[in-house]
């Protein structure tokens, strides 16, 4: 018994040490309380309205966002979007298309074309958190400033219609841009321990657009009218916060 008795703590002793030795109680860290910056990997769902909503419908949204959180939850930061949808609601088109509907392409065979929205947006803004409970958690203000632009991606699968590639295709996809606002109120959370960290809110945007196109080939002119483009949604985001501390170390 004696020998056995030896020959566990001659292999577990050690370890045993060396456990007490390197343990670290496990309690939440306080450095959510410090300086932050706060990077975001975004998504979101968006409705058109005013001029947007008569070319486009529901969109998607991917993108990011980086920002300085202070000590007393002032925000601060530049984001960038890219959005996309397949409801098109304009024809640019139509101009060369048969009677029956469909654009026969040099091959003779009708043409596989298909309609999309792509678009994109960046913006700088200012807010602030209002903590509820922990010092990082509690509902989000912000409104911000930027460009917006959007215009209709033409995708001929064929490739069999000359009318549209290369140069031509800008005189179709009414390419549009401009000023745009931002504002965004909802939930965000950066737990104490730095596992779940997030935000979701409702999002608004207004775009003051007119076309980058010097001509429109369907209309036959410049389509120079000044354009509301507004768009109402969900955006949410997954957060990777840096604390800085009074010692100039940074923790993630």
């Amino acid at each position: 018994m004696k020998q056995l008795y030896s020959l566990v703590m001659y292999f577990f002793l050690p370890g045993m040490l060396m456990a007490q030795e390197i343990q670290v109680p496990l309690v939440a860290e306080p450095h959510n309380k410090d300086k932050a910056i706060l990077f975001h990997v975004t998504a979101g769902g968006h409705i058109p309205g005013a001029d947007m909503a008569k070319r486009f419908g529901l969109n998607g949204s991917i993108g990011g966002r980086l920002e300085f959180i202070s000590k007393s939850n002032w925000l601060v930061g530049v984001e960038g979007e890219f959005y996309f949808g397949n409801d098109v609601r304009e024809n640019p088109l139509k101009i060369l298309e048969l009677t029956e509907g469909y654009i026969i392409g040099n091959d003779r065979s009708p043409a596989s074309i298909y309609l999309l929205q792509r678009g994109y947006g960046m913006d700088a803004y200012v807010g602030r958190l209002f903590s509820i409970g922990q010092k990082r958690s509690g509902v989000r203000v912000t409104l911000g400033g930027g460009f917006t632009r959007h215009k209709i991606r033409i995708q001929d699968d064929t490739r069999t219609v000359t009318q549209i590639t290369g140069e031509y295709q800008k005189g179709y996809d009414r390419f549009s841009g401009g000023l745009a606002l931002n504002q965004f109120i909802g939930w965000q959370h950066v737990g104490k321990t730095r596992h779940v960290n997030f935000t979701i809110g409702i999002e608004c945007n207004q775009g003051f657009t007119n076309t980058l196109r010097d001509w429109d080939f369907n209309e036959m002119r410049k389509l120079d009218e000044s354009r509301l483009d507004l768009r109402f949604g969900l955006r949410a985001s997954w957060i990777l916060p840096f604390y800085m501390t009074k010692s100039d170390e940074i923790y993630y």
